[in-house]
């Protein structure tokens, strides 16, 4: 049986991965209360050292390796903002690091890992095809450290809600980007145990949302992945979810969905009015409250999760360019 992940662990990964990672601010954001009728501030884990919360989780489970672990190497599946984190943790505690990505990871996010060290291979158009090769080099003795789907990486993920509640201890709503769950799963089980009021909502792009297709047929299911502004954003949950399936579905309140347009409006705001560069699977939450699908948010904090966009993609956003990422993966025709 799964022991279950507790406030303890999320409390024992902040004192393990204290000093190795930012206290990320809690800045309000006035014209966001105005817009939607509550009080929002904006929790900026885009100011992470790695620029997303994942240096959390990442370095929490680097930290708990054994000695053998250490030394045989860690391996991982990312989009992104993980594998950055990972490449970060191992390369500061000396361990040899490999991440597996497909296709579908912007050209930046692949530079961001190898800046740190890191060995990256690239392996078929989705998650699992990735997820192929790492389990090649686990079955060669490396230590297999995922995205979400793992105890430490949970509890370390929670570490950013400790932070909220010391900064705004009255907070009545959450609102967390969404994919594979290890974020909100972390800062539910924190949040929930402080205060079970505290609404938790996931926020998810309309294109490829896995965690939400799951929830509504009950059951870890394949998800086609697609190209989207929010690609940290994409991959399964895996058919083999051994914690964030059922921790999402126990601790969150409501999901909602955003589009592509609702994604790119909010990377504008983001830089036009709140002075911050952020990342598509960042900005999700912002979108929920722009296009009003956040009801009675009351004390908010939105999670901006990460900042690392391609700033010529960035640009053309903030230019007012409407950009289809899917149409351009797909060489400039419709899927």
């Amino acid at each position: 049986m799964t022991k279950k992940i507790t406030l303890q662990d999320s409390y024992q990964a902040q004192a393990r991965i204290a000093g190795r990672i930012r206290r990320t601010a809690l800045v309000d954001s006035p014209l966001l209360s105005k817009l939607s009728g509550g009080q929002v501030a904006l929790k900026l884990e885009s100011t992470q050292i790695t620029g997303s919360f994942k240096l959390r989780g990442a370095t929490n489970a680097v930290m708990s390796l054994t000695d053998e672990q250490r030394a045989a190497g860690v391996v991982g599946v990312s989009t992104g903002n993980h594998g950055r984190g990972l490449a970060y943790a191992a390369a500061q505690a000396g361990v040899r690091c490999i991440i597996c990505m497909s296709e579908l990871v912007p050209q930046n996010k692949v530079e961001g890992i190898k800046s740190h060290g890191a060995e990256v291979r690239i392996v078929g158009r989705s998650q699992d095809d990735a997820q192929v090769e790492v389990d090649r080099l686990v079955a060669e003795g490396m230590t297999m450290l995922p995205p979400f789907d793992h105890r430490d990486i949970i509890a370390g993920q929670g570490t950013v809600a400790l932070e909220l509640l010391e900064q705004a201890p009255d907070l009545e709503t959450v609102l967390v980007p969404l994919s594979g769950g290890g974020l909100i799963s972390g800062v539910g089980i924190v949040l929930k145990s402080a205060n079970p009021d505290i609404r938790v909502i996931g926020i998810t792009m309309e294109r490829g949302a896995a965690m939400y297709e799951c929830l509504k047929v009950g059951k870890p299911v394949q998800v086609e992945e697609k190209a989207t502004l929010a690609d940290s954003l994409g991959g399964g949950i895996g058919l083999d979810n051994a914690y964030t399936f059922e921790m999402t579905k126990a601790l969150v309140d409501e999901v909602v969905l955003v589009s592509e347009e609702e994604i790119a409006a909010a990377i504008r705001h983001a830089y036009f009015e709140e002075r911050q560069i952020i990342e598509g699977s960042g900005s999700v939450g912002i979108a929920a409250l722009l296009a009003g699908k956040i009801e009675h948010p009351g004390h908010c904090a939105a999670l901006v999760s990460g900042q690392n966009i391609d700033m010529g993609l960035h640009k053309r956003i903030i230019d007012g360019e409407n950009v289809d990422v899917e149409t351009e993966a797909n060489g400039g025709v419709d899927a």
